[in-house]
C-alpha cells in the first residue's frame, strides 16, 4: 500500500458541502459570516505523549481530543481539522484501529477531517493535529482576562490521569484495580469543548489543564498579572484516589498532567448560570478558589495558606 491508497482507504470521508476535503493540494473552508477563527496546533510523538502498545483506537480518539480540548478552552466551536502523521511502516490494522477512534469523536463533535500528510518516520510514529474553531469576536476565553475577585472553576475530578501513568511509568506500585479506574482518564480524556464554547461572553479567562493545574492556572495568573488562592479541600479528586497516602493524591490533583478538563474564571455574578450550562452539558464543575491582587498562587488547607509548589506540571524540555 503507498501514501495514496493510505489516504484514501483510511482518511478519506465526506465532508460538508461547503467545506472542500482529502484530495486536493489545500483544503477550501469558508468563514462563516461576522464569525472569528481560533486555530491550534497539537503534537504527539512515541514514547513522549504516549506508549509504544497503546491501543490505537484511544490514540486516535486522545490525538483529536487534545486539540478540542485547546478549542473549548477558547470558548470556541469546533469547524474543521487536519492530520499529518509520520509512521515507520504501514500496519493496516494499527491504521484501521486509529482511523476509526479517530473519525468517531470528529463526527461527534462535528469536526471533519479536511486534509494533512503523511510520511515516513524510521524513529516511531509522530501524530500532529491542526484544528480551526469559530466564536464570535471579542468572545475569546483569552489568558489574560482574568480579573480581580473572579471565581475559579474546575471541570470534571483531578488526579486518575497522573496515577495511571505513575503506574505504567513504575513509579508507583502497580495496583490492578487502581490502573483499571484510572487508565481510561489517561488514555481516552472527554474534555468538556462544548461546554467551553458555551462559556464565551459569561468567562472571563480560561485555560486546559493538560499539564497540571498549578502550572498551568499560573499561566493565567501571570498573563493577567494577578494573584489566586485554591482551597485544598474543593478541589475535585477523582473518587479511585480514595485511600491512597494523602502527599501522593495532593502531588497528583496540584502537578498532575493528561487532564485535558477546563480551568476558567469568572464573576461570582455568574455561577447560577454556569452552573445551568454545566448541567445542560453533563458536565461536572467546581468553584475552587478566587482571584485577587498581588502576585503567585497559593494553597490553602485547614491550617495555613502557602504557596503552591514550584516544582510539577509537565515540561518537554525539563
Amino acid at each position: 500500500m503507498n501514501e495514496f491508497d493510505l489516504i484514501k482507504h483510511f482518511f478519506s470521508r465526506s465532508t460538508p458541502t461547503y467545506d472542500l476535503g482529502v484530495g486536493d493540494d489545500c483544503s477550501l473552508l469558508t468563514p462563516l459570516a461576522g464569525m472569528q477563527l481560533a486555530t491550534s496546533v497539537d503534537m504527539l510523538v512515541e514514547g513522549q505523549h504516549f506508549f509504544s502498545d497503546v491501543d490505537p483506537y484511544l490514540l486516535g480518539h486522545k490525538a483529536l481530543a487534545v486539540n478540542l480540548s485547546d478549542l473549548g478552552a477558547m470558548g470556541a466551536v469546533p469547524r474543521a481539522c487536519w492530520l499529518a502523521l509520520s509512521l515507520p511502516r504501514v500496519d493496516t490494522e494499527w491504521l484501521e484501529a486509529f482511523s476509526e477512534g479517530f473519525f468517531h469523536l470528529a463526527e461527534q463533535a462535528d469536526c471533519p477531517l479536511l486534509g494533512g500528510d503523511t510520511t515516513r518516520s524510521p524513529q516511531g510514529i509522530v501524530i500532529s493535529i491542526t484544528v480551526i474553531g469559530q466564536l464570535k469576536p471579542d468572545q475569546a476565553l483569552l489568558r489574560s482576562a482574568a480579573k480581580n475577585g473572579d471565581d475559579i472553576w474546575l471541570t470534571g475530578q483531578l488526579g486518575a490521569a497522573d496515577i495511571a501513568l505513575r503506574q505504567l511509568l513504575g513509579d508507583i506500585p502497580t495496583q490492578e484495580k487502581l490502573l483499571a479506574a484510572c487508565r481510561p482518564a489517561l488514555e481516552q480524556p472527554w474534555p468538556p469543548f462544548r461546554f467551553g464554547a458555551s462559556l464565551a461572553g459569561v468567562a472571563h479567562a480560561a485555560i486546559d489543564v493538560s499539564d497540571g493545574l498549578v502550572q498551568d492556572l499560573r499561566h493565567i495568573l501571570k498573563a493577567s498579572a494577578c494573584a489566586a488562592t485554591i482551597d485544598l479541600h474543593r478541589l475535585p479528586i477523582a473518587p479511585a484516589l480514595q485511600g491512597l497516602p494523602a502527599h501522593l493524591i495532593h502531588q497528583s490533583v496540584l502537578s498532575g498532567g493528561d487532564v485535558f478538563e477546563l480551568c476558567f474564571t469568572a464573576a461570582p455574578t455568574q455561577a447560577p448560570q454556569i452552573q445551568a450550562l454545566a448541567a445542560a452539558h453533563g458536565v461536572e464543575v467546581t468553584r475552587i478558589g478566587s482571584i485577587h491582587k498581588g502576585q503567585g498562587l497559593y494553597v490553602r488547607d485547614e491550617e495555613s495558606t502557602r504557596l503552591a509548589p514550584e516544582q510539577g506540571g509537565f515540561d518537554h524540555f525539563s
